[in-house]
């Protein structure tokens, strides 16, 4: 019979997710190394994708909705010159520019179409993208071979800095950092960036840099997780604190709001907060409202999955 997870061990991790591996593998080897089932992550990379992967453990996982709706930021490589079925580079081919269209293209009339990217804009995801249609994600659709044609959704792109062009006989390679809204696909920037110039365009690189306030700099890599097991595990109040605005609450707080009860905190008004209680006791999420609280979650009392090793990030 398999074991049961104790359902007051919780916690959360920073995990550098290397290329190859898809954020799902990445969630099988923290259960593995944890001994613990309940795992999940915020924000979605593809397998060719690295950096920033935020997992939840135990009750934790409960606040991964929350935290995945972060801003994010990104370095990345576009490839212009080129169009694929994925718009990355795992894609097929479907259309390349001739050599003299891609030697028209001016740095300058670069630097100008990355500019019209900047603000609040229309962007359609790719149709490989993991958007759920009816319950089934894109990528599944479309290698079942359906064809998919994903509606436009609004994101933000706050940031689009061109850090270095490099010119080949066929195509030009941009370094790029971009600083963006939850739900914003560097994929697709990468290919209606090339559309614009005409020549198409598609991703070689990506990397997640930063979630939120968190940086690549903050995570475990795999094989660090696995020689450390629960000790790396950082507890569900140091995450919060980390990610979330924070309202530290007394005894008699705690008290009600692990029942449900209604409470008034003297803090401004958010649309998410931590409730903390004495000796880093991670209460409950919550909204606030001219002082009264609205519960999104409560939490049980929890244990650090580092059986009281000092179970921090990094």
């Amino acid at each position: 019979m398999k074991r049961k997870d104790d359902p007051l061990v919780a916690g959360a991790l920073w995990i550098d997710k290397p290329a190859g591996m898809t954020s799902h593998d990445v969630v099988g080897k923290v259960r593995r190394a944890l001994g613990i089932r309940r795992v999940g992550h915020a924000g979605t990379l593809d397998p060719m994708a690295t950096g920033v992967l935020v997992i939840g453990v135990g009750p934790t996982t409960r606040l991964l909705g929350i935290v995945g709706g972060h801003d994010k930021e990104y370095a990345a490589t576009i490839r212009l010159g080129s169009s694929t079925s994925t718009d990355d580079r795992t894609g097929e081919v479907l259309r390349e520019a001739d050599v003299a269209a891609v030697a028209g293209v001016s740095t300058p009339a670069i630097t100008d179409a990355v500019g019209g990217f900047l603000g609040t804009i229309a962007q359609r995801p790719s149709s490989v993208s993991a958007v759920k249609i009816d319950g089934k994600r894109a990528y599944d659709r479309v290698r079942s071979g359906e064809d998919v044609d994903l509606p436009e959704r609004t994101v933000t792109v706050s940031a689009f800095d061109v850090l270095e062009v490099r010119r080949f006989d066929d195509h030009i390679d941009i370094d790029v950092r971009v600083e963006c809204s939850a739900g914003t696909y560097i994929r697709a920037l990468a290919r209606d960036l090339g559309d614009v110039l005409g020549i198409g365009g598609h991703l070689t690189q990506l990397r997640r840099t930063r979630s939120g306030g968190v940086s690549v700099d903050d995570c475990l890599d795999v094989a660090e997780l696995e020689e450390r097991g629960r000790s790396a595990v950082m507890t569900p109040a140091t995450f919060a604190r980390r990610e979330l605005p924070v309202i530290d609450i007394d005894e008699e707080a705690v008290g009600r709001a692990r029942h449900g009860s209604p409470l008034t905190v003297d803090a401004s008004d958010t649309d998410v907060a931590a409730l903390i209680g004495p000796g880093e006791d991670l209460v409950a999420a919550v909204s606030v409202t001219g002082g009264a609280v609205t519960y999104s979650a409560v939490f049980p009392p929890m244990v650090d999955p580092g059986a009281g090793e000092s179970g921090a990030g990094r």
